[in-house]
């Protein structure tokens, strides 16, 4: 069996990882070496939280069998159309052939007059903004326009009056559209051009679209302040246009007779519903792609061309299943896939005991991510939803707490206990700025009957990287994981835990600054928690902000610039740069 680096860094930007999107994938090239390392051909792989199923992806890329768990509707939906691999060209005539009959059903809604050549041409997108009245004379104002009067600073922005513009303090009261993109045969670039309407009439009658309330009792009710900007359905997120000719493509999709390649169509409506919404956002520099992790609608946004959105994603997804056939033809997977979904708790596995040979699983972050709520946006479309309920989150209401987040993350490692053999290994995927949460993990680890490893501690880093976290430094926000590898111990003869003391916590800080030529918070944080593991002491206080006072009474601050540590005692030039993973 393969060793482990102690640090495993990965790239976002395979064709799997870009063929559909999911809150807090990890790409299937950080799952497979851990697969490699712990099982053989044709051994069987569980996910408790398998979320879109990467765990069973990468199984299925080195021939293994896999079984993946999960409460999560939109979980079990990607991650069976992963493995569901089609015929390519059969599915792309499918696709062409749906987009074809959604047209002819709603005729030419993305038809506008060039400016250049006064032809009919097809909308590539529209950008959309929001209007505010003003708080000084009531005039109703284009934020696009006093933004761009303003230079593109939002500090300056007034209106004609006088009167400052703010969304903070002014709510929005409707919405324009102010520029098109174009795509048209008398020039080979995307033309920019003033707004204007449609040269065909949207008529929506007859056609049927789903709209699922998004209730007070949901995290993301309050958090994204959903009641105040009156966005209180699914619905409410599309533009009418959108709403209508997605409406259109499902009902054509719906009637493909083939069962596997009409899930893999709907597979790829899924992929495109963030980008079809009003949740994509404009910048004057660049687009920023959708807010995935809140229910947000920028002042501006743009408003993309269905079809389009559709026949790329088709395109995408075929390159995703061709790169796996690859992957399955280097690693000689000779075996059909075998991986299945089963959309139930993790508390009650539906397996026989000692009949698992790894596990590899990413549970909840406690309460960085609702996936349920923000999974509801895609779900309603599928028809079947997740009971929120049942999720392993800890919210801001108090009804889903840590002790209850503790109890579910310890009876989903039971059961893998009980399911592992008695030679099995599992590895657990966490990140978290609480060290209560750390140690929450610590002692639902310790209570299932698992022990960590002395070399199962490794880093993972997504290539992510917060804007917050790196700005400011800190900012609660860890851009890495760690992946805990563990093996049974059921008769948990453990060392007891024991608080570290101020002292040890500046050796290690210590250590890690002088082993790192350019060290971030993330760094030092994760080399914390992970001498913590090694060395028994309880998480409990090894919060992200400890770090901070350890860091300052080693004599360094953090470069607002880079996100950072800088020596008080040494000169910038000299710290700056360099690789963020040193000594990992």
């Amino acid at each position: 069996m393969s060793k482990l680096p102690e640090a495993i860094a990965v790239g976002r930007g395979d064709p799997i990882y870009m063929a559909h999107g999911y809150l807090t994938k990890v790409p299937i090239v950080a799952i497979m070496p851990f697969i490699e390392a712990f099982t053989e051909p044709n051994d069987v792989v569980l996910d408790v939280f398998a979320g879109s199923g990467m765990t069973g992806v990468a199984a299925a890329a080195l021939g293994r069998r896999a079984v993946m768990v999960d409460i999560s509707r939109l979980g079990q939906h990607i991650g069976l159309n992963y493995v569901n691999l089609v015929d390519s060209l059969a599915f792309l005539d499918a696709a062409d052939a749906a987009v074809k009959r959604a047209q002819a059903r709603m005729g030419d809604v993305y038809g506008v007059r060039c400016s250049h050549c006064q032809r009919t041409a097809q909308l590539a997108k529209t950008v959309q903004s929001v209007t505010v009245p003003c708080a000084g004379c009531g005039t109703t104002l284009v934020f696009y326009e006093v933004f761009k009067d303003a230079g593109w600073s939002k500090a300056k922005m007034r209106c004609a009056c006088g009167s400052p513009v703010n969304l903070k303090t002014q709510r929005r009261n409707g919405e324009v559209a102010v520029l098109d993109y174009v795509d048209c045969p008398c020039t080979r670039t995307q033309i920019e051009q003033p707004h204007t309407e449609p040269t065909g009439k949207l008529d929506a009658t007859g056609m049927v679209w789903p709209d699922v309330e998004i209730g007070a009792d949901r995290q993301m009710y309050a958090a994204s302040a959903l009641g105040l900007n009156g966005l209180t359905s699914t619905a409410k997120f599309f533009s009418p246009r959108n709403l209508a000719v997605l409406a259109a493509l499902k009902e054509q999709i719906d009637a493909e007779p083939d069962e596997a390649i009409r899930s893999k169509l709907m597979f790829t409506f899924t992929a495109i519903l963030a980008r079809a919404s009003k949740r994509y956002q404009w910048s004057p520099q660049r687009p920023l792609n959708a807010a995935n992790q809140t229910y947000y609608i920028a002042p501006v946004f743009y408003e993309w061309n269905v079809y389009d959105l559709f026949a790329r994603k088709a395109r995408a997804i075929v390159k995703s299943d061709n790169y796996l056939r690859e992957l399955r033809r280097a690693n000689q997977a000779s075996e059909d896939i075998n991986v299945r979904y089963e959309a139930t708790s993790s508390h009650r596995l539906p397996l026989d005991d000692a009949s698992i040979d790894y596990v590899f699983t990413d549970p909840p972050f406690g309460s960085n991510i609702f996936y349920s709520d923000m999974n509801l946006f895609h779900e309603a479309w599928l028809g079947r939803l997740t009971d929120h309920e049942n999720e392993a989150v800890v919210d801001r209401s108090g009804s889903r707490d840590a002790q209850r987040y503790e109890q579910l993350i310890t009876g989903a490692l039971r059961e893998c206990q009980r399911v592992l053999k008695e030679d099995g290994k599992l590895s657990l995927v966490f990140s978290n700025s609480s060290g209560k949460l750390w140690a929450l993990v610590q002692r639902a680890v310790r209570e299932a009957g698992f022990r960590i490893q002395d070399d199962g501690i490794h880093l993972l880093d997504k290539g992510q990287r917060s804007v917050k976290g790196l700005a400011s430094g800190f900012e609660n926000v860890v851009t890495m994981d760690l992946i805990l590898t563990m093996t049974k111990c059921p008769d948990r003869d453990l060392p007891d835990l024991h608080d570290p003391s101020e002292a040890e916590v500046d050796a290690v800080v210590r250590e890690a600054l002088a082993g790192a030529r350019a060290p971030s918070p993330t760094h030092v944080y994760l080399t914390l928690l992970r001498e913590g593991l090694h060395s028994g002491w309880s998480l409990a206080r090894l919060d992200y902000a400890l770090v901070a006072q350890a860091v300052r009474r080693e004599g360094y601050t953090v470069d607002g610039s880079t996100g950072r540590f800088v020596s008080d005692h040494e000169p910038r030039a000299e710290v700056l740069g360099g690789d963020p993973l040193p000594g990992l």
